[in-house]
């Protein structure tokens, strides 16, 4: 039994993998920059996209995805982002969003009139982490109130990363948590992290999120 669930993993991730390489493809001669959002539940996904559409002029698409509602979606699209709803709650309730599922969304919106894709995924520090979905960068965010443990408790999310973004650092004042030692353990999980402080309410640090987006 555990050598056929074993194979049967390969082959899920195998398929996986293909379509996201396919997507990742397709989307860089488009000219489409396409980056997968992945934290826990919370850490400010949705926030980030609203002030990155109201700092920017490039035309942005997200690809939502919750186990249940078409929340998230509907605070987006009040910015003038392209969203679409994936809810895996009617299947199973699963904790991540797959290659194909990301293909399948991007045919029935197209991606004329798109600079920047997100996938906001769906709020987990475990399971999206093992999912490819062809994204160009993933980026993992952790928030300020999460504590300073949270790299070494979950490497797996940040060694798939190539950015972290510490968010909600408006709040460091009201918290006994020290950014550096935050920094230190992103740093022993994944010594090339790119690392962005920034907060969505005071815009501190956003500039530096828009010039990395649009450079």
């Amino acid at each position: 039994m555990d050598v056929k669930e074993v194979k049967v993993m390969k082959k899920i991730l195998s398929a996986n993998d293909k379509i996201a390489d396919e997507l990742r493809t397709d989307l860089g001669k488009k000219g489409i920059f396409y980056l997968n959002l992945m934290s826990s539940p919370g850490s400010g996904k949705t926030s980030l996209i609203e002030k990155t559409a109201q700092m920017t002029d490039k035309k942005i698409s997200v690809i939502e995805g919750d186990i249940q509602t078409t929340l998230d979606a509907e605070r987006v699209a009040k910015y003038g982002v392209k969203a679409y709803q994936i809810n895996t709650g009617p299947f199973g309730g699963d904790c991540h969003l797959e290659s194909g599922w990301i293909k399948n969304a991007l045919d029935e919106i197209g991606t004329d009139e798109t600079d920047i894709l997100f996938v906001e995924n769906i709020g987990n520090l475990v399971c999206p982490a093992e999912f490819d979905v062809g994204s160009h960068v993933n980026v993992v965010l952790l928030s300020v109130t999460e504590g300073e443990e949270k790299p070494l408790k979950y490497p797996l999310a940040f060694n798939t990363s190539q950015v972290c973004l510490i968010t909600k650092t408006d709040l460091l004042p009201y918290l006994d948590i020290k950014i550096e030692a935050i920094r230190e353990n992103i740093k022993k999980v994944n010594p090339q992290m790119e690392i962005i402080e920034l907060s969505s309410k005071t815009g501190e640090g956003m500039n530096k999120w828009i010039e990395y987006l649009t450079k």
